[in-house]
């Protein structure tokens, strides 16, 4: 079996918090997940969804060996990620239920999905597409 060419990897204040929200918003499982030595921060986290991987980590400093920040250092968001799924209202309705900030609430779209955006607790902004057109 082949692995993602692409892994998305988030950096967030509090990696457990952040495996637990996005295991209970889309459904996934744990993956390989490995503790800092201070034994408090998540060095290297994974969540599973049809053996797609989103890799979790807590923010370090570069002298920790850290390169990115997470969105509250970085006062905003550099990117969106999103997760094409089968019932985009369910995931939003979840996300919001575990304290997701909604930015578009669930709606047809004009290429032929419904559609909807969240932020997470961590400062992440996902997108939530569920193809309806199958021609699209």
């Amino acid at each position: 079996m082949r692995q993602d060419q692409f892994i998305p990897h988030v950096v967030v204040s509090d990696g457990m918090a952040a495996l637990e929200f996005y295991k209970a918003v889309f459904g996934g499982t744990d993956g390989h997940n490995v503790m800092a030595s201070d034994g408090k921060r998540l060095m290297h986290g994974e969540v599973v969804l049809d053996r797609h991987r989103l890799f979790v980590s807590d923010e370090f400093t570069e002298s920790e060996g850290g390169s990115l920040v997470q969105p509250g250092s970085l006062r905003g968001r550099s990117t969106r990620i999103t997760v094409e799924v089968d019932d985009a209202d369910a995931v939003i309705e979840r996300a919001a239920a575990h304290g997701a900030s909604v930015l578009m609430p669930v709606q047809d779209m004009f290429w032929g999905a419904r559609y909807g955006k969240f932020i997470d607790p961590f400062g992440h902004e996902w997108g939530v597409n569920q193809q309806t057109d199958t021609a699209a």
